[in-house]
C-alpha cells in the first residue's frame, strides 16, 4: 500500500487524548481515523450521505474491520489518512484505508461494508447508480456536472439548496432570498451523479458591462471540495462572454478568502447585509 495508490484524503494533527501511556496513538483511534476518511470519501463523491442514502433506498453497514499495524503514530504528527473503494461486490463494499506520516506507511485498515434495507438490515444489491460513481471516482473521473441556464431550467434545484443554504443554515427570512430578480438571472448549478445539487449561484446585469454574482450556496455536508468555485468560475465566464468588463458582488465575510482565491478584490469597508457582515470585492475581465 503506497501514498500514491489513494485519490482521496483526508489531513488530521494527532491530539492529547488520542494518545496512550506509551504516548503513541491508541490503536483503537486508528478506526476512528478511517471513519473520518470514510466520511470524507462520500463528500470526494459529492454525495451528501444521508441525501444520498435516501435517493438509493438503503444505507451501508460495516460488516467487517481489519486493521494492520507498521509503525506508530506520536502527538502532533500530521496524518493523511487515504481512503479508496477496491471493490464493489453483488452486495458489499471493500474500502481500504492507509494512515501516513509523510510517504510512510503507519497503518493499513481493510474494512468491508454491506448495503441493506434500513428498516430490516437485509442485504440488498449494491444500487447500479452507487457502484457507477465509485468506479468513475476511482478511474479519476469527474463527480459533478455544471449546468448553466435560465431560472426555468434550474430554479427549482437552485432554490431547494439555496433554501436549505440560506433560510434553513443561516436563518435569512424566505422572502429575503427569493427575488424577483431570479427571474432575469443567469444560473448556475453543478449536480452529483446522482443529480442532486451541490452547488448553485447566480449572475446578473445591474448596468451594461457589469455583472453581479450572488447567492452562490454549497450544500453544508460537501463544502471544501472545489464545488462553489467551479460555480464562481463558470458565472464569471458567462459575465466574460456577453461582454461584461467588471464583476461584483457581495460577499459573506466569512467567504472573503474563498473570493481573493478566486482573483476578487475587496472594495470599501465591511457592512451588515440580512443581518450577516459583507463586503464588496470586483474583479475586472480582461
Amino acid at each position: 500500500m503506497q501514498r500514491q495508490d489513494f485519490r482521496c484524503f483526508h489531513r488530521l494533527r494527532v491530539r492529547w487524548a488520542e494518545v496512550d501511556i506509551q504516548k503513541i496513538v491508541f490503536n483503537a483511534h486508528y478506526l476512528t481515523y478511517a471513519d473520518c476518511a470514510m466520511t470524507e470519501y462520500w463528500r470526494a463523491l459529492a454525495l451528501p450521505y444521508e441525501a444520498s442514502m435516501h435517493a438509493l433506498g438503503g444505507e451501508i453497514y460495516l460488516k467487517k474491520a481489519s486493521v494492520e499495524y507498521h509503525a506508530s503514530a506520536r502527538l502532533d504528527d500530521l496524518l493523511d489518512i487515504g481512503m479508496r473503494c477496491a471493490r464493489v461486490g453483488t452486495t458489499s463494499l471493500l474500502f481500504e484505508c492507509g494512515v501516513f506520516a509523510g510517504d510512510r506507511l503507519l497503518v493499513s485498515v481493510e474494512l468491508v461494508y454491506v448495503f441493506a434495507d434500513p428498516a430490516t438490515q437485509t442485504k440488498r444489491a449494491v444500487p447500479p447508480q452507487l457502484r457507477a460513481v465509485i468506479e468513475h471516482y476511482e478511474a479519476g473521473g469527474e463527480v459533478v456536472e455544471l449546468r448553466v441556464g435560465d431560472w426555468t431550467t434550474l430554479g427549482r434545484d437552485a432554490a431547494r439548496l439555496r433554501t436549505a443554504v440560506f433560510v434553513q443554515e443561516q436563518g435569512i427570512a424566505p422572502e429575503l432570498e427569493l427575488d424577483a430578480l431570479d427571474a432575469t438571472a443567469v444560473h448556475a448549478v453543478a449536480y452529483n451523479r446522482l443529480g442532486l445539487p451541490v452547488s448553485t449561484g447566480r449572475l446578473l446585469q445591474p448596468a451594461p458591462g457589469e455583472g453581479r454574482i450572488g447567492r452562490m450556496a454549497v450544500d453544508r455536508v460537501v463544502r471544501g471540495q472545489r464545488w462553489g468555485r467551479m460555480v464562481l468560475d463558470a458565472l464569471v465566464q458567462a459575465a466574460r462572454a456577453r461582454g461584461d468588463a467588471l464583476v461584483t458582488l457581495h460577499a459573506q465575510s466569512s467567504a472573503e478568502g474563498f473570493y481573493r482565491r478566486a482573483g476578487f478584490e475587496t472594495e470599501g469597508a465591511p457592512y451588515e447585509e440580512a443581518g450577516i457582515a459583507h463586503v464588496t470585492m470586483r474583479k475586472a475581465l480582461p
